[in-house]
C-alpha cells in the first residue's frame, strides 16, 4: 500500500492529526514515569527492615504515682513480659523501628582530638536495648558476639553512661570500614562530651533505621543502656517479641498485666510493628493507588480518543470507502488503510512522547530527587502506546469494511 495517498489525507486532517499525536506523547511520558515511581515505591515499601516484624510488637509504661521507681519497674516489667506464654524474648528500647520517629547521631573513625572540619562522620540510627535487644528484634547477627549483662549501662540526663560495646549493621559496616572485619575497630561519636571510643563487638545482617525515607536508611547502631529519665523520670518503653501466630494474645496479655502489676502509670502505646510499617508507608501506598488510577485512566482517554477520530474519519470518508470497495478493494485493504494511518499518527506521538518522556524525568530528578530512568521503559511504553492505538482503531477500521460498493453510486 502506498503512503503517499494516506499521508496526504493525514495532511487534510491536521488537527485530529495533531490533537491525536499529543495526547499519545503526553500518555506516553506520563506512563513511563509514573509506573517508574510505582516501582520504586513498590520496592520501598516491600524492601526487608531485617527484623522479624509479623511477632514484634511495643508498649510503653508511663508512670505518674510520686517517687516512681523506673529502674526498679524495668526491672518487673521486662520479667513479667518475658514470662507471658507465647513470648520469645523482651527489650527495651528508646525507638520504634520504621516509625518514623528516632534517634540518630554521628560517628567518624577519628576521635575529638582531630579539629572537627577535619573529621568525617557518618550519619545513624541509635537504638537503645539491653543484652536481649539482639534476639529480641530477630535481626541476624553475622559476626561477633552479642552484648553481655555487663555491657549494659543505664543512660540519665546528668550522667550518659559508660558505653563501650556497640553492634552495628552490615551497610554501616561496610561504609566504615569498607571490606575489612568491623569486629573489633574502634568508633567514634560525634557529639560534644561523648567522644569516647567505642568497640564494634558485633554485626548484624540488617536493622533498618525509624525513618523510611531516609537515603542511610540500612545505618543503624544498637547500644547497651537503659534509659533512665533522660528526657522524663518515669517513661519506659517495650519491644516484645512472640512465637509465631501468636502475637495478638501476647499483647493483650502483656497490657493486662503491666496494668495490673503497678497502678502507679499508665501502660499505653500498644502497636504491633505491622502496624507501625503500615502507617509509616501509608503515602507511598496511597501514591501508587492513584498513579496507577492515573495511567489506567489516561490509556482509556487515549484509547477512547483514537476511536472517536477513526470512527469520524471513516463517516467522513464513506463515498471513498464505497468508491474503493467498487473498484475492488477488499475488506482486508480498507482496514489496513486506516490501520497503518492510526499507525503513522501513533507513530508521530511516540516519537514526540520519548522526548517528553525523559524531559519529564529529568524534571523529577531535579526537583523530587528521583533516580534516572531505566532505559527499557521507554520502548516498553511506546509498545503498549502502539498497542493501544491498533486496538482501539480495529473497532472503526472494521466497521468501515462493511460500507458497501453501492454506496458509491447513491452518493455521486
Amino acid at each position: 500500500m502506498e503512503f503517499r495517498p494516506i499521508l496526504n489525507a493525514l495532511m487534510r486532517n491536521k488537527t485530529g492529526l495533531l490533537l491525536i499525536a499529543a495526547q499519545v506523547a503526553i500518555t506516553l511520558a506520563i506512563v513511563c514515569n509514573s509506573v517508574f515511581i510505582i516501582l520504586q515505591r513498590i520496592e520501598k515499601v516491600n524492601r526487608p527492615s531485617g527484623m522479624d516484624e509479623n511477632s514484634l510488637f511495643t508498649i510503653t509504661s508511663l508512670g505518674f504515682a510520686p517517687g516512681f521507681d523506673l529502674r526498679g519497674s524495668i526491672r518487673e516489667d521486662l520479667e513479667a513480659l518475658r514470662s507471658i506464654p507465647g513470648v520469645v524474648d523482651a527489650t527495651t528500647i528508646n525507638s520504634v523501628p520504621l516509625s518514623n520517629g528516632g534517634w540518630s547521631e554521628g560517628i567518624s573513625l577519628q576521635s575529638d582530638s582531630v579539629p572537627e572540619e577535619q573529621r568525617k562522620t557518618e550519619g545513624t540510627s541509635i537504638y537503645l536495648v539491653d543484652e536481649h535487644g539482639v534476639n529480641t528484634l530477630g535481626v541476624h547477627l553475622i559476626a561477633g558476639r552479642n552484648f553481655t549483662a555487663d555491657d549494659v549501662s543505664y543512660r540519665t540526663k546528668e550522667d550518659k553512661g559508660g558505653v563501650s560495646s556497640v553492634i552495628v549493621t552490615r551497610t554501616l559496616a561496610q561504609t566504615l570500614f569498607g571490606e575489612e572485619n568491623a569486629v573489633g575497630k574502634v568508633i567514634y561519636s560525634s557529639i560534644p562530651g561523648r567522644n569516647g571510643p567505642l568497640t564494634v563487638v558485633g554485626v548484624v545482617e540488617r536493622l533498618q533505621a525509624p525513618w523510611v525515607g531516609w537515603d542511610k536508611v540500612e545505618h543503624s547502631m544498637l547500644v547497651p543502656q537503659y534509659q533512665d529519665g533522660e528526657f522524663d523520670s518515669s517513661s519506659a518503653r517495650y519491644l516484645v517479641r512472640t512465637e509465631p501466630g501468636r502475637r495478638d494474645e501476647a499483647m493483650k496479655e502483656a497490657e493486662r498485666k503491666l496494668g495490673e502489676m503497678n497502678t502507679g502509670r499508665i501502660v499505653r502505646g500498644l502497636r504491633s510493628i505491622e502496624e507501625v510499617r503500615g502507617e509509616s508507608y501509608r503515602q507511598d501506598r496511597a501514591m501508587t493507588v492513584v498513579l496507577t488510577t492515573v495511567i489506567f485512566s489516561l490509556l482509556a482517554v487515549t484509547g477512547l480518543g483514537i476511536v472517536g477520530m477513526v470512527s469520524f474519519w471513516v463517516t467522513r470518508r464513506v463515498k471513498q470507502i464505497g468508491t474503493r470497495r467498487a473498484l475492488g478493494a477488499r475488506r482486508f485493504d480498507i482496514r489496513r488503510y486506516f490501520m497503518i494511518e492510526n499507525l503513522i499518527v501513533v507513530g508521530i506521538g511516540i516519537a514526540l512522547g520519548l522526548l517528553l518522556t525523559y524531559g519529564f524525568n529529568i524534571w523529577l530528578m531535579k526537583h523530587y530527587e528521583l533516580p534516572r530512568l531505566s532505559w527499557y521503559y521507554a520502548p516498553l511504553g511506546a509498545l503498549t502506546v502502539l498497542l493501544l492505538g491498533q486496538l482501539a482503531v480495529f473497532g472503526p477500521a472494521t466497521r468501515a469494511t462493511r460500507v458497501s460498493p453501492a454506496v458509491a453510486t447513491r452518493t455521486v
